[in-house]
């Protein structure tokens, strides 16, 4: 796991002191090691520089050796050193007589069998890292070396022969990949705040900054909150040719496959899906460091702990990370510390207050890269520094399994919808009653919801206008949205398809939250230093989950993740995978502001925010004073203010 970025300069030479300030903005991904490439591609010499952290003083300095050089090509390079602890993982890494050279953020969890088969083919290897078999996978293979790929990667290989630049991201985008292309230059690298520094301007994206302003949504497709700089999007590859046409190409590589199969049984389900389970947490076990998880107490992190515990044994230690709020309601200690007895872990926990979150604010928002949409991604924040403290330094996550296998409430609507589009009526009241007894929205609620699936798209705006979901809400600055050309949307997409559930999921995996939930575990987890791994987020595990009947995942007792809590069943302890709450690692938003008020004040009155014309600020503070004085209930457009207005000024972005 690590920090990667690059410049390449289709004109000037690269500005190598600014290319190493930007390098150094990554340093949390990699305190391990550095390295950095310097080449001219038109044919001159490659340099390759830099050494173990504990020689940095002479690795930079070997950098800085070759400032008035030209060059028109570096790469930069952070090492959380994960497998190979040695030198031999350094990178930048090369192969086949230093034509391949790459920079890789990531793990390849089935890099032993890829190893196996590479030497029968008559490869060597000098190491015994995964990045090494990622490096002579694609010199063999090319573009079709991804497919092999079990594993979350985002790198860059250069080849000298071709002189193009090869960039793959993994296929759900657990890891990071952003780029630019202006004035001649292409940038790229993990993070954002790495590539800031060259852009001629910071200016916001003006559709993105209304899909965050209104329901909170990020990183749904390439484009980021700043303007011109883009994501590769997961499940894509790129290549750009180094010449001054900057020719590249771009294609996907893998995309969930959803035909559903009719010939396996619930019971035969629940059995496969636990062999493939397994055997991820299996491959994702390989480390080279102490390995542990972000146990919350619900159905996914018991699933992941029980697992690990079933493959290495009853001796081995196994560390958990919990973050503990005392809200009654929320709280979840009691959950953890049942799980935490079943698997015998050696339990850390976590907790947080109003002045925490005052405290650390600034440094979550830098580490975040952009916005977010709640305070809960400061209990996650929490989680991996404590795992940090602890000295654990990989930890196993369950992100994807709420998305792929219907773990919201909101799912409920949308799967009666699929009853009825397909005719089966009798089941579908029968389901809505069901939702009616256990949900706590209201009937009108529901139904309209439900609706909203069913009827015709020319009619979605009157139906969402009678849900609260208008497009533009009095704090919103119409005008200047329309003025930039903004079309808005609707959060999720009206889909066709006779099973809604099942294309409601896909959309939820690849564009409405999912995306954004992997960027927040990325920038937590590196900004501790820490790798984590999300061990339900492989294709074979994800193309099993979508080819099966809706009824498998939300059962007609509204049972969710029906056929994943079948398949833990004597792995994981009965009380928890009867559990019918989802709570997850929550914050009390509106408690936390409400006793920050000093601070938000400052916030949403400061100079900031007179800036940001998106928003109708006259409205924004009446609406303010309204929940202080009690007379309004808080909503978390408030936490969306503060973070929008606070990122903008530490990020310094034009509105």
């Amino acid at each position: 796991m690590c920090g990667i970025f690059g410049l390449y300069s289709s004109q000037t030479s690269v500005d190598l002191k600014a290319f190493e300030r930007s390098v150094s903005l990554i340093r949390h991904r990699g305190p391990d090691d550095e390295g950095y490439l310097l080449a001219q591609t038109r044919g001159g010499p490659v340099v390759h520089c830099g050494g173990q952290e504990t020689d940095r003083h002479m690795a930079v300095q070997n950098i800085r050796d070759y400032e008035g050089s030209y060059f028109n090509l570096a790469l930069g390079f952070r090492r959380l050193a994960i497998l190979d602890l040695s030198p031999l993982g350094h990178q930048p890494m090369s192969w086949a007589d230093e034509r391949y050279w790459i920079v890789f953020n990531g793990e390849i969890y089935n890099y032993l069998e890829l190893r196996d088969e590479l030497i029968a083919l008559g490869e060597q290897f000098r190491s015994s890292s995964d990045t090494e078999v990622l490096l002579a996978a694609y010199a063999r293979w090319g573009a079709g070396a991804l497919s092999k790929m079990i594993g979350m990667f985002a790198f860059c290989i250069y080849d000298r022969e071709e002189r193009s630049l090869f960039l793959a991201r993994d296929y759900f985008g657990i890891k990071p990949l952003l780029y630019s292309f202006e004035n001649g230059r292409f940038v790229f690298g993990s993070e954002l705040k790495a590539l800031l520094p060259f852009l001629s301007e910071k200016n916001i994206n003006p559709p993105a900054l209304h899909a965050y302003l209104r329901y909170g949504l990020t990183d749904s497709n390439e484009d980021t909150l700043v303007a011109g700089v883009h994501h590769l999007l997961p499940g894509h590859w790129m290549k750009v040719q180094l010449d001054e046409g900057f020719g590249f190409q771009m294609a996907p590589y893998w995309q969930i496959e959803t035909r559903t199969r009719s010939d396996i049984s619930f019971a035969d389900a629940a059995e496969e899906l636990r062999r493939l389970f397994l055997r991820n947490i299996q491959i994702h076990l390989r480390s080279d460091v102490p390995v542990g998880v972000a146990l919350s107490g619900g159905v996914d992190s018991s699933s992941i702990i029980m697992s690990m515990r079933h493959w290495i044994g009853e001796r081995v230690p196994i560390h958990s990370i919990s973050y503990i709020d005392p809200h009654p309601i929320i709280g979840e200690e009691k959950w953890v510390d049942i799980v935490a007895a079943a698997s015998g872990a050696e339990t850390h926990k976590t907790r947080a207050s109003a002045d925490d979150l005052e405290q650390d604010i600034d440094h979550l928002m830098i580490s975040q890269d952009e916005p977010f949409g709640s305070t809960s991604i400061y209990a996650q924040h929490r989680v991996f520094r404590l795992a940090r403290e602890a000295g654990v330094v990989v930890m196993l996550d369950g992100q994807g399994a709420d998305e792929m296998l219907a773990g919201y409430r909101p799912y409920f609507s949308v799967r009666a919808a699929s009853l009825f589009r397909q005719w089966q009526l009798l089941e579908g009241f029968r389901f809505l009653g069901t939702i009616f007894r256990r949900s706590e929205e209201s009937r009108l609620r529901i139904l309209s919801r439900t609706g909203s699936w069913l009827i015709p798209p020319q009619l979605h705006q009157a139906a969402r206008s009678l849900i609260g979901e208008e497009f533009y809400p009095d704090w919103m600055n119409q005008s200047w949205f329309d003025q930039a050309g903004v079309r808005p949307k609707a959060l999720t997409n009206y889909v066709q398809d006779r099973e809604a559930l099942k294309a409601l999921l896909l959309q939820a995996v690849t564009q409405i939250s999912l995306p954004m939930l992997l960027r927040y575990e990325d920038r937590n987890s590196m900004a501790a230093s820490i790798e984590s791994r999300v061990p339900f987020l492989t294709p074979d595990l994800a193309n099993f989950v979508f080819s099966l009947p809706e009824s498998y995942i939300l059962s007609k007792d509204a049972e969710t993740k029906s056929v994943f809590r079948q398949a833990m069943r004597g792995l994981v302890p009965d009380v928890v995978l009867d559990r019918r709450d989802k709570i997850g690692f929550a914050t009390p938003d509106g408690e936390w502001m409400l006793k920050s008020q000093k601070w938000v004040d400052g916030v949403l009155y400061g100079e900031k925010a007179h800036q940001i014309p998106a928003l109708q600020l006259k409205t924004v503070h009446q609406n303010w004073e309204a929940i202080k004085r009690g007379e309004r209930p808080f909503g978390l457009e408030v936490w969306r203010w503060v973070n929008l207005i606070r990122w903008g000024d530490l990020m310094q972005i034009s509105f």
